[in-house]
């Protein structure tokens, strides 16, 4: 296991400080506030301690309140909304300096069989086919300094692959508002569902907006041209994955208006099978000229 991947999991696992009330801290964001991710993963943490074991993660549903303070702790409370023969669901309340900064509902099913059909996995190029994280970030010399840098500190524990180049990599002419990248964590986890449920939300916050940006010709945070924020977070866990070996991230952007945009995607094993279902709305503005 990676280094920058035992990081990770720390931050990740909760302080518990009584019954059904965790504490969790921060790191560095590409951003001067709270990685989205970060604190959705960290409010299903909270969730799947006061779940029975034999109870897998199934949807989560997620708004993003207020900016999170990276130098303040997040105490985050679990409220046990229902505990029925099959589902198990949980609401969880993140809270800094007094206020809440975000609230997620999360849902939890026994094992049970039933109908079984999945939309077919998109074509896409072998990840080992491609150029690494790194090695993409350090081809586009027009990123600002410390840019590139911060990027890789940021997804450090992460081996995310664009399968094109990214919004910030070639921007300037509207493309087709779709992206896809492969993403496993940089080492192995444990056999623990839960886990890589976790692992799966903080990463589907990195780059489920890039396909809005790619219909505008806009290179996004990384290069100034937008500013926004994730709004709201929804994902359906379908079946079981590992977050450690390759997944493919397929995104798209049925729509953006009101200075809001819309992203959709499906997470597949490399193998083809359907894993997660994300649909994410964040605030996507073109800055005003001073």
């Amino acid at each position: 296991m990676s280094e920058a991947l035992q990081s990770l999991l720390d931050l990740l696992d909760l302080e518990r400080i009584e019954e059904d009330i965790y504490r969790g801290h921060s790191r560095s964001a590409v951003v001067p506030r709270v990685f989205g991710g970060q604190v959705a993963a960290q409010a299903m943490v909270a969730a799947g301690r006061t779940v029975p074991e034999d109870r897998h993660a199934h949807s989560l549903h997620a708004y993003f309140l207020r900016p999170g303070d990276p130098g303040a702790p997040i105490v985050y409370s679990v409220d046990r909304l229902r505990d029925g023969r099959s589902f198990t669901t949980r609401r969880v309340v993140a809270v800094q300096h007094g206020k809440p900064i975000f609230t997620l509902s999360a849902s939890f099913q026994t094992h049970e069989e039933g109908l079984d059909h999945q939309a077919p996995m998109p074509p896409a190029p072998d990840p080992a086919t491609l150029p690494t994280g790194e090695d993409r970030l350090r081809s586009y010399p027009h990123l600002p300094a410390g840019t590139v840098e911060r990027f890789l500190e940021a997804r450090a524990a992460v081996d995310l692959r664009y399968v094109d180049d990214p919004p910030f990599g070639d921007f300037g002419t509207p493309r087709d508002p779709h992206s896809q990248v492969w993403f496993r964590t940089n080492g192995k986890l444990a056999d623990d569902p839960l886990l890589h449920v976790v692992l799966a939300t903080y990463v589907s916050d990195m780059t489920l907006l890039d396909s809005v940006l790619l219909a505008h010709g806009r290179g996004g945070w990384a290069v100034g041209d937008v500013v926004g924020a994730s709004l709201d977070h929804a994902m359906w866990f379908h079946r079981p994955f590992r977050a450690d070996e390759w997944l493919l991230y397929d995104q798209q952007s049925p729509s953006a208006s009101g200075g809001r945009g819309l992203g959709q995607a499906r997470i597949h094993t490399r193998d083809g099978r359907l894993a997660v279902s994300v649909v994410q709305e964040g605030v996507v503005r073109v800055p005003r000229e001073r």
